[in-house]
């Protein structure tokens, strides 16, 4: 990894000095970056692509850097570790930038908690490369997400994604040219991987397997990076549920949602570049404002973040094949993206307490000890679905919404 420091020294510092001057801090970032000090007048030779932010070297040099904002990426991070006068004059700064209603950060502390702040930002910096994703809109989003809409060219404009409207068609057409022969050996190793069947039969296996493989050569044929699904008009027209494939496409790496929620799959990608792991799309089923607690549950998972995993049939048909998945208990983060621009998000740490296993909800239920007040979502919810992740990422996803200016919801 490269980490372009743009320096700002006063003329009273040699240039040769800097090194030097700030050693203990350049040895450690060293450790994780091959390191370029580039004089602030020769910023233009960085190449574009690469991460870089402003090092602030001495006191003296507030004037320069405001003759020069323009060349820092924004939102503005300056990079002080307090030598020389440097925070003096990082605050300075700070403050200037503020008066004009931009947003600045200072990175500023013991050395170890400014290389992973460093990191952090550079994580988040990384997961850029949403840029040029395509997201297959397959099928049409499901009536009742009345508030779950995104704008295709506003998301396009601050994202750099691309939103493909897709007909179901296109997934029906290879369904019927796919025998169960074709897909009889996978459905085998699937059913073997499971702890228990319950409520489904082997036919209703090798339709979702099948349905499974033609939404793949779609996603294929369309390069698509992540896939949202209409899965009850499929199971209204086909008789066949999606989670199967769904919960599949996550396990290889392909972030896919269902119900045809544009903000849940967005959500979803941006966990996976990120942090590379899937996440859980669910439904937050109770939420118990004492306990600061709530419970959330869907019929899909990726069968990756379980322990162990059940194949069972759809809570709300009774039919076709759905996953009950089993998770360990350990500390989670709870994340939705969301607004018709994708401009807002709701992040929280939290605890996973419990599987359970309510008659009256989807298959997969986790009982959530939340860090943040659970009452977000009886006052100012971001729509109903959210994504669970294995983990507190809760540092990195902040930092990451934050560069990419948008709001939280609390």
């Amino acid at each position: 990894m490269n980490l372009y420091l743009i320096v700002f020294s006063s003329e009273i510092n040699k240039k040769e000095q800097v090194y030097e001057n700030h050693k203990e801090l350049f040895v450690e970032l060293e450790k994780y970056f091959t390191l370029y000090l580039v004089n602030y007048q020769d910023a233009d030779s960085i190449p574009s692509h690469e991460y870089k932010m402003a090092f602030i070297s001495s006191g003296g040099v507030e004037a320069k850097v405001v003759s020069n904002f323009s060349i820092f990426p924004y939102p503005i991070t300056l990079l002080a570790d307090g030598l020389n006068n440097s925070l003096a004059a990082a605050l300075e700064i700070a403050a200037w930038v503020q008066s004009k209603d931009m947003k600045v950060r200072i990175i500023h502390g013991p050395v170890p908690e400014m290389v992973k702040q460093v990191l952090l930002h550079h994580q988040a910096f990384a997961a850029r490369s949403l840029k040029g994703k395509r997201i297959g809109v397959i099928g049409t989003p499901s009536s009742w997400l009345v508030s779950s809409h995104v704008n295709y060219l506003l998301a396009s404009k601050r994202w750099g994604v691309t939103y493909l409207d897709i007909p179901l068609d296109n997934v029906y057409n290879h369904y019927q040219h796919i025998t169960d022969d074709e897909v009889g050996v996978e459905a085998s190793v699937f059913a073997n991987r499971a702890k228990a069947c319950q409520d489904a039969t082997p036919e209703d296996l090798l339709k979702a397997m099948r349905l499974y493989k033609a939404v793949k050569k779609v996603c294929e044929e369309e390069h698509l990076d992540a896939i949202t699904l209409a899965c009850f008009a499929i199971l209204q027209d086909l008789g066949i549920t999606g989670c199967l494939t769904l919960s599949l496409l996550n396990d290889e790496g392909i972030p896919a949602g269902c119900e045809g929620d544009l903000q849940s799959i967005m959500s979803l990608l941006m966990i996976r570049e990120l942090i590379g792991q899937p996440g859980f799309m669910a439904n937050p089923t109770f939420v118990n404002s004492r306990q600061n607690e709530i419970l959330l549950s869907h019929c899909c998972i990726p069968t990756k973040m379980t322990d162990d995993f059940i194949i069972r049939n759809h809570f709300e048909s009774n039919s076709g094949i759905a996953i009950q998945g089993l998770l360990h208990e350990g500390d989670i983060t709870l994340f939705k993206c969301g607004g018709e621009c994708l401009d807002e998000y709701f992040v929280s740490s939290g605890y996973l307490k419990e599987n359970t296993n309510l008659m009256a909800a989807c298959r997969t239920q986790v009982k959530i000890k939340l860090q943040k007040d659970v009452n977000y979502f009886l006052q100012s919810p971001l729509g109903n679905h959210h994504i669970l992740i294995k983990g507190d990422y809760t540092e990195v996803i902040q930092e990451f919404m934050q560069q990419n200016r948008c709001k939280v919801r609390e």
